[in-house]
């Protein structure tokens, strides 16, 4: 039962590690970039909402 629970303990740190690689590798810089671009486009101000 034990080796049961470390491997237990091995997948799902393994499955967390590859979850917070493909955030770091692909999901920040993504997001920066579309905070970028969104921070570069001119505000309309006079324009009436919708």
């Amino acid at each position: 039962m034990s080796i049961l629970g470390i491997v237990l303990f091995l997948l799902f740190g393994g499955m967390a590690f590859w979850l917070l690689l493909f955030l770091m590798g692909f999901i920040l810089p993504f997001w920066i970039t579309i905070g970028a671009f969104e921070m570069m486009k001119p505000k309309r101000i006079f324009d009436e909402e919708e």
